[in-house]
């Protein structure tokens, strides 16, 4: 059953679950739905679109809210939303689908496939342009997808020829778009057609995606029925419409627009090796390694980058992603054979970052709650503190101390996942935990205080905040809240 008193005129408009196997916990219909409206509430996201993988079976489609604020337009299964530089993995299918034709490598120097290159292009790979590696000069100007030459496409093609490199090649991961227009035209004449066309031929035609190939790559220049509107939060929060426009040539970076249950069935395909066989998959979703050995993405989260894909490296449950706008983002996790989809039409909701929550339903070590996304030595402690009790966190922390490495940041937002379930002597114990281990840190204090002044203990409350004043004595939140405390 669903819940009947949703608020903030969220509507779950249509939702098919199919029982998944046995060795998965059994999810509630609800559970997931609930934990998505309240993730909307939060985050001030006015629509939504879930698909969920598992054994290459769809068990789960969902839509929820609004696809259009001013006509109150609900989101529905078959709304498409623009996916941003989600695009860019479809552009990646397409390089290994010419390197299985044998048209390509991904290691070969782009002067290969492309003529009148500047002399410090021409050395580039293929690969190094998929993985943002290249140390390219950029044809944006940083505000948005705003060409550089006043946003003219030829006058800035040819300025960007004329720019410097901007780094040594292969040192540091700087996502560029300058990479994306050269695959561009690398897949325009090794195919013999734009590559567009390339890739609603070889890829959407083949596959159960009526409505992305409808959409095309025009994002929102062009009429898409039914299309999801992007928002973006202005002042106060307040959310406003936003128009953006990807000239043509632009486009294998950005511009496609797709639905939930379509990318569900593409990431079926890709796993069905449909599209790709396994040796050029597996090519594909290998995060490339810089100069030093490491790799190098977006975040500590999607910690390398790929062939148009993004990575997450790490020892259990590792996954590839693809991700747009900030809006959308698809996680494979190609071990436990889940995929999950969520797009929204708010750039800055970050999905990328609440989807392991949702993949915790399924897989319950990966909840927030039980530790998952804690760094390597807090994740050990914090199993510690659940087994033995949260007034031993002090104890189990000094045990380990001289080998561990702990963050007060982090710590502090351990707590506060605490405060937000209203669990305050859990929290205060974790808090109390952190101005252990770092007595020199007002934040630290801070963090305790506030807690003691939620329990009521005053006098606790009014000598942490004290003790941020020894550190920050003109800190105005501290000031404030032994003002009130003192009343």
């Amino acid at each position: 059953m669903f819940r009947k008193n949703i608020r903030c005129s969220l509507h779950i408009l249509s939702l098919s679950t199919l029982l998944l196997t046995s060795l998965l916990p059994q999810v509630k219909a609800d559970e997931i739905d609930d934990f998505l409206l309240e993730k909307m509430r939060t985050a001030n996201i006015p629509g939504l679109q879930l698909a969920i993988v598992k054994d290459n079976r769809l068990i789960k489609k969902a839509s929820y809210g609004l696809s259009n604020l001013q006509d109150q337009i609900t989101v529905q299964n078959h709304t498409p939303f623009p996916i941003f530089s989600m695009t860019k993995a479809f552009t990646g299918v397409a390089i290994m689908q010419l390197a299985a034709e044998n048209k390509l490598s991904v290691n070969d120097p782009i002067s290969k496939h492309l003529d009148d290159l500047p002399k410090a292009w021409q050395p580039l790979t293929i690969r190094q342009l998929l993985s943002h590696t290249s140390g390219l000069p950029k044809i944006l100007n940083g505000h948005w997808v705003d060409l550089i030459s006043n946003g003219q496409p030829d006058p800035a093609w040819q300025e960007v020829l004329t720019l410097p490199m901007r780094y040594e090649t292969n040192s540091r991961f700087e996502y560029n778009q300058t990479g994306y227009i050269l695959l561009g035209k690398i897949i325009d004449k090794l195919s013999g057609q734009p590559f567009s066309n390339y890739i609603q031929k070889n890829q959407l035609a083949k596959l159960d995606m009526p409505i992305t190939l409808a959409a095309g790559f025009a994002h929102t220049e062009s009429i898409v029925p039914n299309q999801a509107r992007p928002y973006v939060a202005g002042n106060q929060g307040k959310l406003k419409t936003v128009q953006i426009t990807f000239d043509p040539f632009f486009r294998t970076a950005a511009g496609m627009s797709a639905t939930a249950t379509e990318l569900a069935n593409y990431a079926i395909a890709l796993q069905q090796r449909q599209l790709l066989d396994e040796k050029y998959l597996k090519e594909m979703w290998s995060p490339t390694r810089l100069k030093s050995g490491q790799t190098a993405g977006f975040s500590n989260l999607e910690n390398g980058y790929a062939l148009g894909w993004q990575t997450i490296g790490r020892e259990q449950h590792p996954a590839v992603s693809a991700s747009g706008g900030d809006a959308n983002s698809m996680v494979i996790y190609p071990k436990d054979h889940l995929t999950i989809i969520v797009l929204t039409n708010k750039l800055g909701s970050l999905p990328i970052f609440f989807i392991d929550e949702i993949a915790g339903f399924y897989y319950p070590e990966m909840k927030a709650e039980n530790g998952w996304g804690l760094s390597q030595d807090l994740f050990k402690l914090f199993q510690g503190i659940k087994k033995q009790g949260f007034n031993q966190a002090i104890t189990l922390a000094d045990e380990m101390k001289v080998s561990a490495a702990f963050d007060v940041q982090e710590i502090n937002l351990l707590g506060y996942r605490y405060v937000a379930k209203n669990e305050l002597a859990k929290a205060l114990e974790i808090f109390k935990l952190n101005v252990h281990l770092f007595p020199d840190n007002a934040n630290a204090y801070d963090s305790l205080g506030e807690t003691y002044a939620a329990l009521g203990n005053k006098p606790e409350a009014i000598a942490n905040y004290e003790k941020v004043l020894a550190f920050l004595p003109n800190n105005q939140h501290a000031l404030k809240q032994l003002a009130r405390l003192n009343q």
